[in-house]
């Protein structure tokens, strides 16, 4: 029942077309502050897939992608690792920089402006005043809440270690690019250790933000997979039936919002979330892999298509700004406007003509 209601509200509010963004997956830095029980997204000095990109590496990625027709430049970093590794701040000072901020907004103004790709950072918690610096480059961002219970800061908690999921931390940022009318991607990680009322509690506290500055272009639904080596490699996966009640939960109390999941990560079920509410597959990369998620590959954009067209629906190529907040005038920056406008048609979505051979 629950299902069937999130399905109508979904085919009532965003009815025929599902979404995806096809991007680059710039893994900027991958050494963070933060350690959180569940993540092999961070890495430690020494570990052979320790990411530190100079700005050379950074365009040869942006390049490859702009040829395979990726409009999404996806900057990911981790949690200000110049605060707590010696070498993240001297790596920065070579490159000219003092913060992490500081080199993604320059590295962003040379990926846009030599190929156009259009960036998207998630460079976790973030000031207003760090945000601002983004606004002229970046045309969207992304912020996981994961969840708004602080419970699961507490000893022997996911996020005991991490202070920046402290769920107050994380509303302030999504607060502040409310403030500063940025387009911002949230979203919930579901199974680490919430119940459901704390993930009710967590989908009404996005939908209040969202209310106050109607800013939140997309809310994300991600399950928790255990991964070996990690502090919770033996905590059992979010069972698929609790998280597609999550996902039709999300729907229902959002009825007119893009709601997301990913379909890397349930690959042989994934096409039971469009009954379930969504309306958006998330970025997809022709190029790069899930550097957070590495163990489950994308599936291919053809796949994702087929699977789309079976269950009723079409596919669609979207830019990392949603069409009605294109058009809604969240962008501030006239050259932004002006490289979304190269690759959008009328409706804010991407050109159908301007994919070939997919």
């Amino acid at each position: 029942m629950l299902l069937t209601a999130a399905g109508r509200i979904r085919d009532m509010s965003r009815p025929g077309v599902i979404t995806y963004s096809r991007k680059v997956f710039i893994n900027l830095v991958n050494l963070c502050r933060d350690t959180c029980t569940y993540c092999t997204y961070k890495k430690e000095l020494g570990d052979p897939m320790l990411s530190m990109l100079n700005p050379r590496q950074v365009l040869a990625i942006a390049e490859a992608g702009k040829k395979l027709r990726c409009t999404e430049a996806l900057f990911v970093t981790g949690e200000r690792p110049e605060q707590r590794y010696e070498q993240a701040r001297s790596w920065l000072h070579s490159l000219g920089y003092s913060s992490t901020v500081e080199y993604i907004c320059c590295i962003s103004e040379l990926v846009l402006e030599k190929t156009g790709l259009l960036p998207h950072t998630n460079a976790g918690s973030l000031t207003k005043k760090e945000m601002s610096m983004l606004q002229d480059t970046n045309v969207s961002l992304g912020l996981m809440l994961e969840t708004a219970s602080e419970r699961l800061m507490e000893k022997g908690m996911p996020h005991e270690n991490a202070p920046s999921k402290n769920p107050k931390v994380r509303m302030k940022t999504l607060e502040s690019a409310g403030e500063l009318r940025m387009p911002i991607t949230t979203g919930l990680l579901v199974g680490i250790g919430e119940t459901q009322e704390d993930l009710i509690d967590s989908l009404f506290a996005i939908r209040e933000l969202h209310e106050k500055y109607g800013h939140i272009q997309e809310v994300i639904m991600q399950n928790f997979a255990p991964k070996p080596e990690t502090g919770m490699a033996k905590f059992p996966p979010a069972s698929p039936e609790y998280f597609l009640r999550s996902v039709a939960m999300a729907r229902i109390l959002m009825p007119g919002m893009n709601i997301q999941v990913p379909p890397n990560l349930n690959p042989d079920i994934f096409d039971r979330y469009i009954s379930a509410g969504i309306n958006d597959w998330g970025g997809i990369s022709p190029v790069t892999i899930d550097h957070v998620n590495p163990e489950f590959p994308w599936p291919s954009i053809g796949l994702v298509r087929k699977v789309t067209e079976s269950n009723g629906c079409r596919l669609r190529a979207r830019l990392p700004i949603y069409p009605e907040f294109l058009k809604g005038g969240f962008i501030t920056s006239e050259r932004l406007q002006k490289y979304a406008s190269l690759v959008a048609d009328s409706s804010g979505l991407v050109k159908e003509d301007y994919y070939v051979n997919d």
